[in-house]
């Protein structure tokens, strides 16, 4: 059985140790802590003093004046944008780099083809081909109009192509006559019945519009990611997410401990807090993952 005074000389010693504890638990690792961070106060108390002042962190002893704690309320919604902007820059870089090598490509390849087309052309006809190439220049400068956004209907446009292409040609090898305009048109309306060409407009038709259709849509789909990331970036943090921040933050500087940090379970929630509307867009942003990758799948 414990004697009275066993029990009262234990209790001197719980009560003077938390006096020394007390004594010890002064300011100067929270002064020394704000400077380091950068900030400026007008007065940082040397010992802990009553928070009735204070409107977010705890109202205890405090090391925190009301200008303490409204400055870090300040760096605290800074310090989320600045977070949220740092972490969503690897995703806007990765769609800005993706979106202009996928452009430099494919427009490059038009070119290449347009080149390598005309080169033959020119070796093969020579002359003939010549006198008549805008056809084809007008061909490969609608097509690169397309895909760069421009209102322009793949179908009609190559059956334009063709009909151009077969009044041409009729005119070069039938030069002995003066050929009309209007027997030239009668010549257009009827040139699916007479397939002049055989069946490689039907052919060519289904793979330049097949290509050219998953080209825009994947080179749209990246500037489109890339502007949704940038503007999600730019949200506004809400009173409540600033509290939040603060408490999580800056509340230990408050309590004579700035160099505590939040463990990853109390952090995440906070953030979750901070992203709710932005968490909505989750759903969404799948089904775009996964269109934007079966666009860029290669049939």
């Amino acid at each position: 059985m414990l004697r009275p005074e066993t029990v009262l000389c234990t209790f001197s010693v719980l009560w003077v140790a938390a006096r020394a504890d007390f004594k010890a638990r002064n300011c100067s690792e929270v002064r020394e802590a704000c400077v380091s961070r950068g900030f400026s106060f007008a007065h940082v108390p040397l010992q802990e003093i009553p928070g009735e002042h204070l409107r977010v962190c705890p109202q205890g002893t405090t090391c925190c004046t009301q200008e303490m704690e409204d400055k870090f309320g300040q760096q605290s919604k800074l310090d989320f944008e600045n977070l949220v902007d740092e972490m969503s820059h690897e995703l806007r870089s990765t769609f800005v780099s993706r979106h202009q090598r996928f452009d430099e490509f494919f427009l490059e390849l038009l070119e290449n083809t347009e080149r390598s087309l005309n080169e033959m052309f020119v070796r093969t006809y020579g002359k003939p081909y010549m006198q008549n190439s805008e056809v084809f220049e007008n061909l490969f400068s609608e097509l690169k109009r397309y895909y760069t956004g421009g209102n322009v209907n793949l179908e009609e446009m190559l059956n334009d192509f063709w009909s151009r292409l077969l009044e041409r040609m009729f005119t070069l090898l039938n030069s002995q006559y003066v050929i009309t305009e209007d027997y030239l048109e009668c010549i257009s309306k009827y040139t699916d019945q007479l397939k002049p060409f055989g069946d490689v407009p039907r052919k060519l038709k289904a793979q330049v519009t097949r290509a050219f259709i998953a080209a825009r849509t994947f080179v749209q789909g990246l500037s489109v990611g890339r502007e949704v990331a940038q503007r999600v970036t730019k949200v506004s943090s809400s009173p409540a997410c600033i509290r939040a921040m603060t408490k999580m933050l800056y509340c230990p500087f408050c309590q004579g401990m700035p160099a505590v940090k939040p463990c990853k379970n109390y952090c995440l929630n906070v953030m979750k807090g901070c992203l709710a509307n932005q968490a909505d867009l989750d759903p969404e942003w799948n089904q775009y993952i996964v269109g934007t990758k079966r666009t860029a799948k290669p049939k």
